[in-house]
Protein backbone atom coordinates (compact mmCIF):
# COMPACT_ATOMS: atom_id res chain seq x y z
CA UNK A 1 0.00 0.00 0.00
CA UNK A 2 1.23 3.57 -0.87
CA UNK A 3 2.14 6.22 1.34
CA UNK A 4 -0.67 8.41 -0.01
CA UNK A 5 -3.50 5.58 0.49
CA UNK A 6 -2.57 4.86 4.34
CA UNK A 7 -5.64 4.90 6.24
CA UNK A 8 -5.81 8.22 8.49
CA UNK A 9 -6.42 8.81 11.57
CA UNK A 10 -8.34 11.66 12.63
CA UNK A 11 -7.54 11.12 16.46
CA UNK A 12 -4.22 11.27 16.11
CA UNK A 13 -3.92 14.38 13.83
CA UNK A 14 -4.15 13.22 10.71
CA UNK A 15 -1.12 11.08 10.95
CA UNK A 16 -1.00 7.47 8.91
CA UNK A 17 0.36 4.11 10.90
CA UNK A 18 3.95 3.24 10.72
CA UNK A 19 5.17 0.05 8.98
CA UNK A 20 4.14 -2.48 11.77
CA UNK A 21 1.66 -0.44 13.17
CA UNK A 22 0.71 2.44 15.49
CA UNK A 23 3.36 3.09 18.66
CA UNK A 24 2.33 3.30 22.14
CA UNK A 25 -0.11 1.88 24.48
CA UNK A 26 -3.01 0.31 22.47
CA UNK A 27 -1.62 1.04 19.47
CA UNK A 28 -0.98 -2.69 18.07
CA UNK A 29 2.03 -1.61 17.27
CA UNK A 30 4.04 -4.96 16.28
CA UNK A 31 7.64 -5.57 17.52
CA UNK A 32 8.21 -8.84 15.89
CA UNK A 33 7.07 -9.03 12.20
CA UNK A 34 6.67 -12.90 11.55
CA UNK A 35 7.98 -13.79 7.84
CA UNK A 36 5.80 -14.83 5.35
CA UNK A 37 5.47 -18.76 4.73
CA UNK A 38 7.47 -20.47 1.99
CA UNK A 39 7.07 -23.12 -0.04
CA UNK A 40 10.01 -24.71 -2.24
CA UNK A 41 8.85 -26.93 -5.18
CA UNK A 42 9.53 -27.13 -9.29
CA UNK A 43 9.40 -25.18 -12.13
CA UNK A 44 6.56 -27.03 -13.44
CA UNK A 45 5.08 -27.02 -9.75
CA UNK A 46 5.29 -23.35 -9.04
CA UNK A 47 4.77 -21.75 -12.66
CA UNK A 48 1.70 -20.45 -12.20
CA UNK A 49 2.52 -18.69 -9.03
CA UNK A 50 4.65 -15.62 -10.90
CA UNK A 51 5.95 -13.71 -9.84
CA UNK A 52 5.79 -14.58 -6.21
CA UNK A 53 8.49 -17.77 -7.32
CA UNK A 54 12.55 -17.21 -6.76
CA UNK A 55 14.92 -18.73 -7.69
CA UNK A 56 17.41 -20.68 -5.26
CA UNK A 57 20.66 -19.41 -4.91
CA UNK A 58 22.19 -22.95 -4.82
CA UNK A 59 23.46 -24.89 -8.08
CA UNK A 60 20.95 -27.72 -8.65
CA UNK A 61 23.10 -29.75 -10.95
CA UNK A 62 24.03 -33.25 -9.49
CA UNK A 63 24.43 -35.21 -6.32
CA UNK A 64 21.60 -33.20 -3.39
CA UNK A 65 23.83 -33.31 -0.27
CA UNK A 66 21.85 -31.31 2.26
CA UNK A 67 20.71 -27.59 2.54
CA UNK A 68 22.05 -24.34 2.03
CA UNK A 69 22.36 -23.70 5.98
CA UNK A 70 21.62 -20.01 5.54
CA UNK A 71 18.58 -20.06 2.94
CA UNK A 72 17.26 -23.54 3.27
CA UNK A 73 17.54 -24.10 -0.07
CA UNK A 74 18.59 -27.56 -1.52
CA UNK A 75 22.00 -27.92 -2.51
CA UNK A 76 22.97 -30.54 -5.27
CA UNK A 77 27.10 -30.54 -5.43
CA UNK A 78 29.38 -33.43 -6.69
CA UNK A 79 33.07 -32.76 -8.91
CA UNK A 80 31.81 -34.69 -12.31
CA UNK A 81 28.47 -33.28 -12.61
CA UNK A 82 30.32 -29.72 -11.99
CA UNK A 83 32.81 -30.68 -14.48
CA UNK A 84 30.88 -32.53 -17.33
CA UNK A 85 27.09 -30.96 -16.84
CA UNK A 86 27.47 -27.36 -15.27
CA UNK A 87 30.82 -26.37 -16.15
CA UNK A 88 31.54 -24.82 -13.07
CA UNK A 89 34.67 -26.21 -12.22
CA UNK A 90 38.10 -26.82 -14.97
CA UNK A 91 38.75 -30.54 -13.96
CA UNK A 92 36.59 -33.19 -12.02
CA UNK A 93 38.45 -33.34 -8.37
CA UNK A 94 37.70 -31.52 -4.80
CA UNK A 95 39.85 -31.80 -1.64
CA UNK A 96 37.97 -32.17 1.65
CA UNK A 97 40.10 -30.76 5.11
CA UNK A 98 38.24 -30.92 7.91
CA UNK A 99 39.01 -32.14 12.00
CA UNK A 100 38.42 -35.53 12.94
CA UNK A 101 34.72 -36.73 13.02
CA UNK A 102 33.28 -34.04 11.11
CA UNK A 103 31.67 -35.44 8.46
CA UNK A 104 34.48 -35.44 5.75
CA UNK A 105 33.78 -39.63 5.19
CA UNK A 106 30.63 -38.58 5.22
CA UNK A 107 29.89 -36.08 2.16
CA UNK A 108 31.91 -38.23 0.32
CA UNK A 109 29.81 -41.30 0.85
CA UNK A 110 26.74 -39.41 0.18
CA UNK A 111 28.33 -38.34 -3.09
CA UNK A 112 29.51 -41.79 -3.92
CA UNK A 113 25.76 -43.13 -3.43
CA UNK A 114 24.28 -40.32 -5.42
CA UNK A 115 26.83 -40.68 -8.47
CA UNK A 116 26.42 -44.82 -8.29
CA UNK A 117 22.37 -44.32 -8.73
CA UNK A 118 24.30 -41.86 -11.97
CA UNK A 119 25.79 -44.98 -13.32
CA UNK A 120 28.89 -44.04 -12.24
CA UNK A 121 31.82 -46.25 -9.94
CA UNK A 122 33.09 -45.64 -6.99
CA UNK A 123 36.29 -46.93 -6.11
CA UNK A 124 37.58 -46.63 -2.69
CA UNK A 125 41.26 -47.26 -3.07
CA UNK A 126 42.03 -47.86 0.78
CA UNK A 127 40.09 -47.69 3.65
CA UNK A 128 41.68 -47.34 7.09
CA UNK A 129 38.39 -47.19 8.90
CA UNK A 130 36.17 -48.61 7.76
CA UNK A 131 34.10 -46.28 6.32
CA UNK A 132 33.07 -47.12 2.78
CA UNK A 133 32.72 -50.70 3.06
CA UNK A 134 29.15 -51.51 4.15
CA UNK A 135 28.11 -48.72 1.45
CA UNK A 136 30.10 -50.42 -1.20
CA UNK A 137 28.18 -53.93 0.00
CA UNK A 138 25.10 -52.44 -0.05
CA UNK A 139 25.58 -51.29 -4.01
CA UNK A 140 26.31 -54.72 -5.01
CA UNK A 141 29.86 -53.66 -4.98
CA UNK A 142 33.56 -55.90 -4.21
CA UNK A 143 35.68 -55.80 -1.18
CA UNK A 144 39.42 -56.25 -1.54
CA UNK A 145 40.82 -57.16 2.13
CA UNK A 146 44.48 -56.69 2.48
CA UNK A 147 46.80 -56.67 5.69
CA UNK A 148 48.97 -59.37 7.34
CA UNK A 149 47.64 -62.34 6.35
CA UNK A 150 44.73 -61.35 4.77
CA UNK A 151 45.75 -60.90 1.04
CA UNK A 152 48.41 -59.83 -1.13
CA UNK A 153 48.52 -57.58 -3.72
CA UNK A 154 51.45 -57.86 -6.42
CA UNK A 155 52.64 -54.62 -7.36
CA UNK A 156 54.66 -56.21 -10.73
CA UNK A 157 50.87 -57.64 -11.90
CA UNK A 158 50.49 -55.41 -15.29
CA UNK A 159 46.22 -56.30 -14.31
CA UNK A 160 44.42 -56.01 -17.19
CA UNK A 161 47.20 -53.84 -19.25
CA UNK A 162 48.48 -57.16 -20.69
CA UNK A 163 44.97 -58.70 -21.99
CA UNK A 164 44.26 -55.01 -23.49
CA UNK A 165 47.38 -54.65 -25.46
CA UNK A 166 46.80 -57.98 -26.90
CA UNK A 167 43.33 -56.46 -27.84
CA UNK A 168 44.92 -53.12 -28.84
CA UNK A 169 47.18 -52.07 -32.17
CA UNK A 170 49.42 -49.16 -32.82
CA UNK A 171 49.65 -46.97 -31.02
CA UNK A 172 47.06 -47.62 -28.65
CA UNK A 173 49.07 -51.00 -27.52
CA UNK A 174 52.34 -49.15 -27.04
CA UNK A 175 50.72 -46.34 -24.79
CA UNK A 176 49.18 -49.01 -22.35
CA UNK A 177 52.32 -50.87 -22.15
CA UNK A 178 54.49 -47.90 -21.50
CA UNK A 179 51.36 -46.58 -19.12
CA UNK A 180 51.80 -50.03 -17.29
CA UNK A 181 55.72 -50.35 -17.10
CA UNK A 182 56.00 -46.50 -15.83
CA UNK A 183 53.16 -47.79 -13.09
CA UNK A 184 55.52 -50.34 -12.10
CA UNK A 185 58.95 -48.60 -11.77
CA UNK A 186 56.97 -45.97 -10.00
CA UNK A 187 55.61 -48.45 -7.25
CA UNK A 188 58.99 -50.25 -6.30
CA UNK A 189 60.51 -46.81 -6.26
CA UNK A 190 57.81 -45.83 -3.79
CA UNK A 191 58.27 -48.84 -1.86
CA UNK A 192 61.87 -48.57 -1.81
CA UNK A 193 61.48 -45.30 -0.51
CA UNK A 194 59.24 -45.79 2.08
CA UNK A 195 61.76 -48.88 3.32
CA UNK A 196 64.70 -46.48 3.54
CA UNK A 197 62.34 -43.30 4.47
CA UNK A 198 64.60 -41.54 1.24
CA UNK A 199 64.03 -42.22 -2.46
CA UNK A 200 66.14 -44.65 -4.21
CA UNK A 201 69.12 -43.16 -6.46
CA UNK A 202 69.00 -42.17 -10.15
CA UNK A 203 71.38 -44.99 -10.76
CA UNK A 204 69.26 -47.13 -8.57
CA UNK A 205 65.96 -45.90 -10.27
CA UNK A 206 67.66 -46.82 -14.21
CA UNK A 207 68.32 -50.11 -12.89
CA UNK A 208 65.21 -50.79 -11.63
CA UNK A 209 63.92 -49.61 -15.53
CA UNK A 210 66.09 -52.20 -17.25
CA UNK A 211 65.93 -54.75 -14.84
CA UNK A 212 62.04 -54.62 -15.18
CA UNK A 213 62.15 -54.85 -19.15
CA UNK A 214 64.97 -57.88 -19.21
CA UNK A 215 61.88 -59.28 -16.48
CA UNK A 216 59.14 -58.91 -19.30
CA UNK A 217 61.43 -60.34 -21.77
CA UNK A 218 62.40 -63.86 -19.87
CA UNK A 219 59.74 -64.49 -17.59
CA UNK A 220 56.62 -66.08 -18.61
CA UNK A 221 53.79 -65.29 -16.99
CA UNK A 222 52.78 -62.48 -14.07
CA UNK A 223 56.75 -61.96 -12.26
CA UNK A 224 56.65 -60.60 -8.38
CA UNK A 225 59.40 -58.83 -6.76
CA UNK A 226 61.05 -62.67 -6.04
CA UNK A 227 61.78 -62.82 -9.34
CA UNK A 228 62.43 -58.99 -10.14
CA UNK A 229 65.52 -59.48 -7.12
CA UNK A 230 66.56 -62.35 -9.23
CA UNK A 231 67.40 -60.41 -12.24
CA UNK A 232 69.56 -58.07 -10.40
CA UNK A 233 71.54 -60.42 -8.69
CA UNK A 234 71.85 -62.23 -12.17
CA UNK A 235 73.37 -59.25 -13.56
CA UNK A 236 72.87 -59.45 -17.15
CA UNK A 237 74.91 -57.46 -19.54
CA UNK A 238 71.97 -54.67 -20.27
CA UNK A 239 71.59 -54.52 -16.30
CA UNK A 240 75.18 -53.99 -15.89
CA UNK A 241 75.90 -51.16 -19.05
CA UNK A 242 73.17 -48.92 -16.86
CA UNK A 243 74.94 -49.25 -13.61
CA UNK A 244 78.40 -48.53 -14.85
CA UNK A 245 80.17 -51.27 -13.51
CA UNK A 246 83.30 -50.67 -16.08
CA UNK A 247 83.57 -54.46 -16.60
CA UNK A 248 83.93 -55.23 -12.93
CA UNK A 249 81.40 -57.68 -11.14
CA UNK A 250 82.83 -56.39 -8.06
CA UNK A 251 81.88 -53.02 -8.68
CA UNK A 252 78.27 -53.98 -10.11
CA UNK A 253 78.06 -55.79 -6.75
CA UNK A 254 79.14 -52.55 -4.61
CA UNK A 255 76.54 -50.61 -6.66
CA UNK A 256 73.55 -52.84 -6.14
CA UNK A 257 74.15 -54.03 -2.64
CA UNK A 258 71.66 -51.23 -1.23
CA UNK A 259 69.08 -51.56 -3.95
CA UNK A 260 69.58 -55.43 -3.57
CA UNK A 261 68.95 -55.38 0.18
CA UNK A 262 65.68 -53.26 0.20
CA UNK A 263 64.18 -55.88 -2.63
CA UNK A 264 65.41 -58.27 0.15
CA UNK A 265 63.04 -56.73 2.99
CA UNK A 266 60.08 -56.59 0.52
CA UNK A 267 60.13 -59.47 -0.54
CA UNK A 268 61.33 -61.65 2.96
CA UNK A 269 58.97 -59.79 5.26
CA UNK A 270 60.58 -56.90 7.25
CA UNK A 271 58.59 -53.80 8.26
CA UNK A 272 56.60 -54.16 5.09
CA UNK A 273 55.29 -57.76 5.89
CA UNK A 274 55.13 -59.93 2.73
CA UNK A 275 51.88 -58.43 1.39
CA UNK A 276 53.13 -57.40 -2.12
CA UNK A 277 55.53 -60.74 -2.55
CA UNK A 278 53.22 -62.86 -3.73
CA UNK A 279 50.81 -62.68 -6.46
CA UNK A 280 47.42 -60.81 -6.43
CA UNK A 281 44.61 -62.71 -4.50
CA UNK A 282 41.46 -60.89 -5.52
CA UNK A 283 41.81 -58.82 -9.32
CA UNK A 284 39.73 -56.04 -9.20
CA UNK A 285 36.43 -56.22 -10.94
CA UNK A 286 35.65 -52.47 -13.25
CA UNK A 287 32.15 -53.10 -13.98
CA UNK A 288 30.84 -52.28 -10.22
CA UNK A 289 31.86 -50.56 -7.27
CA UNK A 290 35.00 -51.52 -5.31
CA UNK A 291 36.39 -50.46 -2.12
CA UNK A 292 39.77 -51.83 -0.98
CA UNK A 293 39.54 -52.55 2.89
CA UNK A 294 42.63 -51.74 5.11
CA UNK A 295 41.19 -51.72 8.17
CA UNK A 296 43.19 -54.51 9.71
CA UNK A 297 46.37 -52.76 9.60
CA UNK A 298 47.18 -51.05 12.93
CA UNK A 299 47.48 -47.27 13.29
CA UNK A 300 51.12 -47.81 14.92
CA UNK A 301 52.33 -49.56 11.44
CA UNK A 302 52.40 -46.30 9.99
CA UNK A 303 54.89 -47.34 7.03
CA UNK A 304 52.73 -50.41 6.29
CA UNK A 305 49.91 -48.62 6.18
CA UNK A 306 51.40 -46.03 3.68
CA UNK A 307 52.99 -48.50 1.45
CA UNK A 308 49.23 -50.50 1.32
CA UNK A 309 47.57 -47.51 -0.01
CA UNK A 310 49.77 -46.41 -2.33
CA UNK A 311 49.91 -49.81 -3.46
CA UNK A 312 46.13 -49.71 -3.74
CA UNK A 313 46.24 -46.23 -5.84
CA UNK A 314 48.47 -47.67 -8.28
CA UNK A 315 46.77 -50.92 -8.65
CA UNK A 316 42.97 -48.71 -9.18
CA UNK A 317 44.60 -46.17 -11.38
CA UNK A 318 46.17 -48.18 -13.76
CA UNK A 319 43.12 -50.85 -13.90
CA UNK A 320 41.07 -46.87 -14.72
CA UNK A 321 43.77 -46.13 -17.63
CA UNK A 322 42.96 -49.76 -19.10
CA UNK A 323 39.52 -49.43 -18.98
CA UNK A 324 39.72 -46.13 -20.55
CA UNK A 325 42.01 -47.52 -23.21
CA UNK A 326 39.41 -49.85 -23.91
CA UNK A 327 36.55 -47.76 -23.98
CA UNK A 328 38.57 -45.10 -26.85
CA UNK A 329 39.15 -47.70 -29.27
CA UNK A 330 35.31 -49.41 -29.01
CA UNK A 331 36.02 -52.44 -27.25
CA UNK A 332 34.24 -52.17 -24.02
CA UNK A 333 31.88 -49.67 -23.22
CA UNK A 334 32.76 -45.86 -21.75
CA UNK A 335 32.05 -46.23 -17.73
CA UNK A 336 33.19 -43.31 -15.43
CA UNK A 337 34.61 -43.88 -11.99
CA UNK A 338 35.02 -41.83 -8.93
CA UNK A 339 37.99 -42.37 -7.28
CA UNK A 340 38.37 -41.75 -3.38
CA UNK A 341 41.46 -41.50 -1.89
CA UNK A 342 41.36 -40.79 1.81
CA UNK A 343 43.98 -40.07 4.84
CA UNK A 344 46.28 -38.66 1.88
CA UNK A 345 48.67 -37.39 4.48
CA UNK A 346 49.65 -40.90 5.93
CA UNK A 347 51.21 -41.28 2.62
CA UNK A 348 52.87 -38.11 1.97
CA UNK A 349 54.54 -38.74 5.48
CA UNK A 350 56.23 -42.09 5.05
CA UNK A 351 59.04 -40.84 2.80
CA UNK A 352 60.70 -38.13 0.98
CA UNK A 353 59.57 -37.82 -2.63
CA UNK A 354 56.36 -39.86 -1.88
CA UNK A 355 54.79 -36.13 -3.43
CA UNK A 356 56.19 -36.69 -6.79
CA UNK A 357 55.10 -40.33 -6.90
CA UNK A 358 51.23 -39.82 -5.74
CA UNK A 359 51.30 -37.67 -8.43
CA UNK A 360 52.82 -39.50 -11.16
CA UNK A 361 50.20 -42.62 -10.14
CA UNK A 362 46.94 -40.03 -9.66
CA UNK A 363 46.92 -38.04 -12.99
CA UNK A 364 44.67 -39.01 -15.39
CA UNK A 365 42.90 -37.65 -18.32
CA UNK A 366 40.58 -35.30 -16.52
CA UNK A 367 38.27 -35.63 -20.25
CA UNK A 368 37.30 -39.30 -19.67
CA UNK A 369 34.72 -38.22 -16.75
CA UNK A 370 36.84 -39.79 -14.06
CA UNK A 371 36.68 -37.87 -10.83
CA UNK A 372 38.17 -37.82 -7.79
CA UNK A 373 38.37 -37.06 -4.02
CA UNK A 374 41.63 -36.52 -1.89
CA UNK A 375 40.78 -36.45 1.83
CA UNK A 376 43.09 -34.62 4.72
CA UNK A 377 42.76 -33.68 7.94
CA UNK A 378 44.67 -29.92 7.75
CA UNK A 379 46.23 -27.94 5.57
CA UNK A 380 49.15 -28.31 7.97
CA UNK A 381 49.47 -32.35 8.11
CA UNK A 382 50.43 -30.96 3.92
CA UNK A 383 52.52 -28.70 5.11
CA UNK A 384 54.61 -30.75 7.55
CA UNK A 385 56.88 -32.54 4.95
CA UNK A 386 60.15 -32.18 6.00
CA UNK A 387 61.55 -30.68 2.54
CA UNK A 388 60.15 -27.77 1.15
CA UNK A 389 60.07 -28.81 -2.45
CA UNK A 390 57.83 -31.88 -1.14
CA UNK A 391 55.40 -29.06 0.73
CA UNK A 392 55.50 -26.77 -2.28
CA UNK A 393 54.09 -30.22 -4.65
CA UNK A 394 51.65 -31.15 -1.75
CA UNK A 395 49.80 -27.94 -1.38
CA UNK A 396 49.48 -27.92 -5.14
CA UNK A 397 47.10 -30.66 -4.72
CA UNK A 398 44.97 -28.17 -3.35
CA UNK A 399 45.31 -25.72 -5.37
CA UNK A 400 44.27 -27.54 -8.29
CA UNK A 401 41.55 -29.22 -7.12
CA UNK A 402 38.19 -28.03 -8.57
CA UNK A 403 36.28 -27.73 -5.68
CA UNK A 404 37.59 -27.74 -2.43
CA UNK A 405 35.03 -28.65 0.52
CA UNK A 406 36.23 -27.21 4.19
CA UNK A 407 34.70 -28.92 7.72
CA UNK A 408 35.05 -27.37 10.99
CA UNK A 409 38.80 -26.21 11.15
CA UNK A 410 41.19 -24.48 14.21
CA UNK A 411 42.14 -21.07 13.83
CA UNK A 412 45.77 -21.68 13.55
CA UNK A 413 44.43 -23.00 10.12
CA UNK A 414 43.28 -20.01 8.62
CA UNK A 415 46.52 -18.66 7.48
CA UNK A 416 47.54 -21.91 5.41
CA UNK A 417 43.89 -22.30 3.99
CA UNK A 418 43.72 -18.72 2.86
CA UNK A 419 47.16 -18.73 0.67
CA UNK A 420 45.26 -21.81 -1.00
CA UNK A 421 41.65 -20.79 -1.10
CA UNK A 422 40.51 -17.71 -0.63
CA UNK A 423 38.06 -17.03 2.51
CA UNK A 424 36.22 -13.72 3.40
CA UNK A 425 36.31 -13.25 7.10
CA UNK A 426 32.81 -14.34 7.76
CA UNK A 427 33.76 -17.42 6.08
CA UNK A 428 36.73 -18.10 8.46
CA UNK A 429 35.08 -17.78 11.41
CA UNK A 430 32.45 -19.65 10.07
CA UNK A 431 35.00 -23.20 9.78
CA UNK A 432 36.11 -21.62 13.31
CA UNK A 433 32.90 -21.90 14.94
CA UNK A 434 32.08 -25.58 13.28
CA UNK A 435 34.82 -27.03 15.11
CA UNK A 436 33.85 -26.29 18.73
CA UNK A 437 33.90 -29.50 20.79
CA UNK A 438 30.78 -30.84 21.71
CA UNK A 439 28.48 -29.52 24.91
CA UNK A 440 27.49 -31.46 27.62
CA UNK A 441 23.44 -32.57 27.64
CA UNK A 442 22.43 -32.21 31.35
CA UNK A 443 19.07 -33.73 29.62
CA UNK A 444 20.25 -37.11 28.63
CA UNK A 445 23.69 -36.95 30.50
CA UNK A 446 25.74 -37.58 27.38
CA UNK A 447 27.55 -35.14 24.93
CA UNK A 448 25.83 -33.66 22.28
CA UNK A 449 26.86 -33.79 18.47
CA UNK A 450 29.78 -31.25 17.30
CA UNK A 451 28.03 -27.77 16.42
CA UNK A 452 30.26 -28.55 13.25
CA UNK A 453 29.05 -32.22 12.06
CA UNK A 454 27.90 -32.61 8.70
CA UNK A 455 28.38 -28.26 8.19
CA UNK A 456 30.68 -27.80 5.39
CA UNK A 457 31.94 -24.78 3.12
CA UNK A 458 32.09 -25.64 -0.75
CA UNK A 459 34.40 -23.08 -1.96
CA UNK A 460 35.18 -22.89 -6.29
CA UNK A 461 38.18 -20.56 -6.99
CA UNK A 462 37.68 -17.21 -5.46
CA UNK A 463 33.66 -17.34 -5.26
CA UNK A 464 31.86 -16.92 -2.39
CA UNK A 465 31.55 -20.14 -0.49
CA UNK A 466 27.95 -22.03 0.01
CA UNK A 467 27.66 -23.41 3.04
CA UNK A 468 25.29 -26.33 3.92
CA UNK A 469 24.78 -29.15 5.98
CA UNK A 470 24.98 -32.39 5.36
CA UNK A 471 21.83 -34.70 6.53
CA UNK A 472 21.76 -38.57 6.78
CA UNK A 473 18.65 -40.51 5.86
CA UNK A 474 17.48 -43.72 7.90
CA UNK A 475 19.25 -45.84 5.24
CA UNK A 476 22.50 -43.96 5.03
CA UNK A 477 22.63 -43.88 9.24
CA UNK A 478 22.46 -47.65 9.02
CA UNK A 479 24.93 -48.09 6.84
CA UNK A 480 27.12 -45.52 8.37
CA UNK A 481 27.00 -47.11 11.91
CA UNK A 482 30.22 -48.53 12.57
CA UNK A 483 28.57 -49.95 15.89
CA UNK A 484 25.58 -51.42 14.20
CA UNK A 485 26.31 -55.09 15.32
CA UNK A 486 26.81 -54.04 18.93
CA UNK A 487 23.08 -53.45 21.21
CA UNK A 488 22.42 -53.60 24.18
CA UNK A 489 19.31 -55.25 25.97
CA UNK A 490 16.61 -54.52 28.11
CA UNK A 491 19.02 -56.77 31.18
CA UNK A 492 22.10 -54.34 29.75
CA UNK A 493 22.90 -57.84 28.24
CA UNK A 494 25.43 -57.31 24.74
CA UNK A 495 23.32 -58.68 21.59
CA UNK A 496 25.07 -59.24 18.53
CA UNK A 497 22.20 -58.02 15.63
CA UNK A 498 21.78 -58.17 12.14
CA UNK A 499 19.77 -55.91 9.97
CA UNK A 500 17.04 -58.33 7.86
CA UNK A 501 15.87 -57.29 4.17
CA UNK A 502 12.98 -55.52 5.94
CA UNK A 503 14.82 -53.30 8.19
CA UNK A 504 14.05 -55.01 11.37
CA UNK A 505 16.68 -56.01 13.86
CA UNK A 506 17.35 -60.23 14.39
CA UNK A 507 19.09 -60.98 17.65
CA UNK A 508 22.01 -63.80 16.50
CA UNK A 509 24.07 -63.97 19.67
CA UNK A 510 23.61 -63.22 23.39
CA UNK A 511 26.45 -62.75 25.26
CA UNK A 512 27.26 -63.11 29.10
CA UNK A 513 29.28 -61.27 31.87
CA UNK A 514 30.79 -63.79 32.65
CA UNK A 515 33.19 -64.94 29.65
CA UNK A 516 35.20 -61.41 28.97
CA UNK A 517 36.44 -63.04 25.64
CA UNK A 518 32.90 -62.78 24.29
CA UNK A 519 32.12 -59.50 24.81
CA UNK A 520 32.25 -56.92 22.31
CA UNK A 521 34.94 -54.98 21.96
CA UNK A 522 34.61 -51.56 24.02
CA UNK A 523 33.36 -48.51 22.37
CA UNK A 524 36.11 -45.51 22.66
CA UNK A 525 33.60 -43.01 22.97
CA UNK A 526 32.05 -43.84 26.14
CA UNK A 527 34.95 -45.45 27.89
CA UNK A 528 35.36 -44.45 31.58
CA UNK A 529 38.67 -44.32 33.47
CA UNK A 530 38.84 -45.86 36.40
CA UNK A 531 39.24 -44.36 39.81
CA UNK A 532 43.18 -44.84 41.53
CA UNK A 533 42.29 -43.57 44.76
CA UNK A 534 45.14 -41.37 44.02
CA UNK A 535 44.92 -37.23 44.15
CA UNK A 536 46.88 -36.44 40.69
Amino acid sequence: MSKKNKPVDPLRGGKRPMPRGWPGMGGGYSTYLQAPAEWRGTTVQVCGMWPFAAGTGSPMVGVPIGRNILSGATMCCDPISWFMRAKLISNPSMFVLGKPGLGKSTITRRMALGLAGYGIQPLVLGDLKPDYKDLILALGGQVIELGRGRGHLNVLDPGESRRAALRLTGSARQAIQADAHGRRQTMVSALISIMRSAPPSDREETIIDEALKVLDERHEGTPVLRDLLKVVQEAPDRVRNVALDRGSMDRYRQVTEGLEASLIGLVGGGRLGEIFSEQTDHPMAMDRPVVFDVSNIDDSETNLQAAVLLACWSYGFGAVAVAQALADAGLEPRRHYFVILDELWRVLRAGRGLVDRVDALTRLNRQRGVGMAMISHTMSDLLALEHPEDRMKAKGFVERSGMVICGGLPRAEMENLTAVVPLSDEEQNMLIGWQDPPAWDPATGEEAAPPGRGNFLVKVGGRPGIPVHVGLTSVEREINDTNKLWKTGADGRPLKVEITEDGTEEVLEEYTFDDPTKLPPPDPSTRVVARTGVEE
